[in-house]
């Protein structure tokens, strides 16, 4: 998995995981990128700094990371709109997650975009063999409402 920091024309940033760098670059070419916070589809990779951890400095970045800022994101409503996203536009095959996924990757079936469940040993094997997979944030029944 790679992580990379996006920034959409209008200037909102966010963090965006993929299997690998060619998955990045499939998904912008294919327009299915878009802004967590406007819906923008024109993404580019933001410039990233290293996070280096100095030597007693591990509480206060948790202790940073726990305030929430006025003017920050709002990490609920970006998690609820990528669901409500992949629900909407993606075909749900369930616990059948790993072998549909095979399945469009080798050609043995129509690409299409897909979500399910599928156990971390099922997914970790799926990125050894090269097909494109990232876990999404979870989100409660509770918490879509």
């Amino acid at each position: 998995m790679i992580k990379y920091r996006l920034q959409c024309d209008k200037g909102h940033e966010f963090d965006g995981w993929f299997a690998n760098s060619g998955a990045y670059e499939a998904q912008l070419h294919a327009g299915q990128l878009s802004c967590v916070r406007c819906d923008s589809s024109n993404i580019s990779k933001a410039i990233m700094a290293p996070a280096i951890a100095k030597t007693g400095s591990r509480k206060n970045a948790i202790a940073k990371a726990d305030t929430t800022a006025d003017d920050g994101p709002d990490i609920h409503a970006m998690m609820q709109k990528l669901t409500q996203h992949v629900e909407a536009n993606f075909e749900d095959v369930g616990d059948n997650f790993a072998e549909e996924a095979r399945k469009i990757h080798y050609g043995e079936t129509d690409e299409r975009d897909i979500y399910g469940q599928t156990t971390a040993d099922e997914a970790r094997d799926l990125l050894e063999e090269g097909v494109p997979v990232a876990p999404l944030p979870g989100l409660t029944e509770k918490q879509k409402n």
